[in-house]
């Protein structure tokens, strides 16, 4: 089969999610969001504007030296969260390719799906094809996801929630890119996550898929978060750095974890320009899978019918999951 020219589009679906157009849809949330005096945290952000008004969604965007623009996130607090003072595990919850920090309230009913759970929900920018990663090169200015979310928000809502300090109070799960981030963010900071999961998230960067999962990294940051640079590197990957982020060459930093994993059993057959296929992370996922099983580490595996999106009844289960794993409030 002859390769056609990626377009624009294709490397947005690549990545995952929804369209650009149904993400930025749900602008409106931002509506009202008031600009604060700069607050500096010596954690390396400064607030730029926050929204505290909800009782439960609190909004802030940071500037940062570690992204060239300024992220946000929104943080969700479980009801009762002001008069109760007690402490809470956190969730954080990473949205996909082509998406945002508004991306699980606009569509995935997370106020809904967390009401009267004790949880907090840390849901941050990640970059429309951003990788959670550290790229080794971009055109734009920084865009290091990694160092943003693990070294910098990550200790900013310890500092600023009452929240759990510890191993036992924290999970990281996502969807597609997201759900890779999650895999990813629990290997390289073990003694962070007691629960990962991932919803249709890829889990071996390289693997049967001939390093297919690897090349959607990089042609999907290209083309829409780097103006040419890419995650991995580009003809010539920065093999450590694949190695470093790759779940299937980090297995035993699962052990003594929670893990939940989905994929959808999409018929359809891989093409190289359209990546964004369920196929390939069905067979990345069945192999971290068989990896697990071959070193004895627990998981719940889920295969169902479709394709690439959320599925709410197993978003649901691994919310009600990741509270009966953590430490509770």
């Amino acid at each position: 089969m002859t390769a056609q020219k990626p377009t624009r589009r294709s490397i947005l679906r690549t990545a995952g999610g929804l369209t650009a157009a149904a993400a930025l849809g749900a602008g409106g949330v931002l509506a009202g969001a008031t600009t604060a005096a700069a607050v500096g945290n010596g954690r390396g952000l400064t607030i730029t504007q926050r929204d505290e008004r909800d009782h439960r969604m609190w909004y802030y965007r940071f500037r940062t030296d570690a992204i060239g623009w300024d992220p946000a996130v929104n943080v969700l607090l479980p009801d009762g969260y002001h008069t109760s003072g007690r402490r809470y595990p956190v969730l954080y919850l990473l949205h996909g390719g082509d998406q945002d920090f508004i991306t699980f309230d606009a569509h995935h009913r997370i106020r809904e799906v967390t009401a009267w759970k004790n949880l907090i929900v840390v849901m941050p920018d990640g970059g429309r094809a951003g990788w959670y990663s550290n790229p080794v090169g971009s055109n734009v200015g920084p865009r290091n996801w990694e160092h943003f979310h693990m070294a910098q928000l990550l200790p900013w809502i310890d500092d600023n929630f009452r929240t759990y300090n510890e191993y036992d109070g924290r999970a990281v799960s996502g969807f597609s890119m997201g759900g890779f981030g999650a895999l990813k963010y629990a290997a390289k900071y073990y003694g962070h996550f007691a629960s990962v999961s991932a919803h249709s998230g890829p889990a071996n960067l390289r693997g049967a898929n001939g390093n297919l999962v690897t090349n959607w990294a990089n042609l999907s940051s290209a083309a829409v978060e780097l103006g040419g640079g890419s995650v991995y590197g580009m003809p010539n990957w920065d093999e450590a750095r694949v190695s470093a982020d790759n779940p299937v060459e980090r297995i035993e930093s699962y052990r003594n974890k929670r893990v939940f994993l989905v994929a959808g059993t999409s018929p359809d057959p891989i093409n190289w320009w359209d990546l964004a296929n369920e196929g390939m992370v069905l067979r990345t996922q069945r192999e971290f899978r068989h990896h697990l099983d071959r070193v004895g580490i627990p998981h719940e595996p889920h295969e169902v019918d479709g394709g690439h999106f959320v599925r709410h009844e197993l978003l649901v289960r691994d919310i009600d999951g990741v509270i009966a794993r953590l430490r509770k409030a």
